[in-house]
């Protein structure tokens, strides 16, 4: 006899970090996989590292006066040749200490800068990276507080997803970090996100996290930008062609120029000279364009005369 199947829903994770890394890892554009930076902490171990770097150089400096000051064959041996050096350091008596302390000091001393060095360096490119890394989305953020602290519920005392010292992980914007941000982050998508992001809204699996669908809300943006190019390229060069006042085409020559600017200077995320070069181009073809025969300007003919001459 056959059984009837049933088909169980996801369970629910317990509240806790099972809950909130269910949240993060649901997420199928990996946008909300935001953490914080801890940029005090990381401050303060870079300072430690600094000053322990310190007081080994410094360490290393008197060791290196008082050879100087001794000059013995030995101590030139060490400076000259690493063989040499390493073999004084690990040179050993019967009784298995060291036959020249001084030497086996000054390699743990070499030792330690190198470890302790390697650490400072990796320290430092670990936290420009992070420093370097793309903030994530305001939207983003404001999502995930509203989310951690369950402010949305209409609870009369809505309580975190982690308590204690966690609770406070979105309170300072400016420490955090996403591994992960949306391709296209201009302003004309966050403008669309903050005021139409509904429509690009989809539920997530488990039916208890909505997400915004970024390839949808990519190809908006596309879709817009590429509308907003071709009224400006076309609808400037249809205004300039019924125009037969010279000084008419020469405002609107520059009020469609700084159109243009404004738009790719708003809208996009293109750098200053991006700007201005492609502002340069786009103000460039407006000018072939009038200055040619297809604009509205009227052309002098060149109109031929005969004089005639009776005998």
């Amino acid at each position: 006899m056959n059984q009837p199947s049933y088909s169980l829903d996801k369970p629910k994770p317990i509240q806790g970090f099972p809950r909130v890394a269910d949240k993060i890892a649901c997420d199928p554009d990996k946008t909300s996989t935001i953490f914080r930076r801890f940029d005090r902490l990381a401050a303060r171990n870079l300072l430690f590292l600094e000053a322990q770097l310190a007081e080994l150089e410094a360490r290393q400096n008197r060791s290196d006066e008082q050879d100087l000051i001794a000059a013995t064959s030995t101590t030139v041996e060490c400076h000259s040749d690493w063989r040499k050096f390493e073999a004084y350091a690990n040179e050993r008596n019967g009784d298995g200490s060291f036959a020249k302390p001084e030497q086996a000091a000054k390699m743990e001393l070499a030792l330690q800068i190198k470890d302790k060095l390697n650490e400072y360096h990796q320290a430092l490119v670990a936290h420009q990276l992070l420093l370097n890394s793309s903030p994530p989305a305001a939207t983003t953020i404001k999502a995930m507080r509203d989310w951690f602290l369950d402010t949305n519920s209409g609870k009369l005392d809505p309580a975190p997803q982690l308590w204690g010292s966690s609770r406070a992980r979105f309170d300072n914007e400016n420490d955090l970090v996403a591994l992960r941000v949306p391709a296209d982050q201009d302003r004309l998508s966050e403008f669309i996100l903050n005021y139409f992001g509904g429509f690009f809204k989809f539920e997530s699996s488990d039916g208890n996290s909505a997400y915004i669908a970024e390839r949808s809300l990519a190809r908006c943006v596309a879709i817009i930008s590429s509308f907003l190019s071709a009224i400006l390229l076309f609808g400037s060069i249809v205004s300039l062609y019924f125009v037969h006042n010279p000084y008419a085409l020469l405002g609107m020559l520059g009020g469609w120029t700084v159109l243009f600017a404004v738009c790719v200077g708003w809208l996009a995320n293109a750098k200053r000279d991006q700007t201005f070069a492609a502002t340069a181009a786009y103000a460039a073809v407006l000018v072939v364009f009038v200055s040619g025969t297809l604009g509205g300007a009227p052309n002098s003919k060149a109109l031929a005369t005969c004089n005639c001459t009776q005998v």
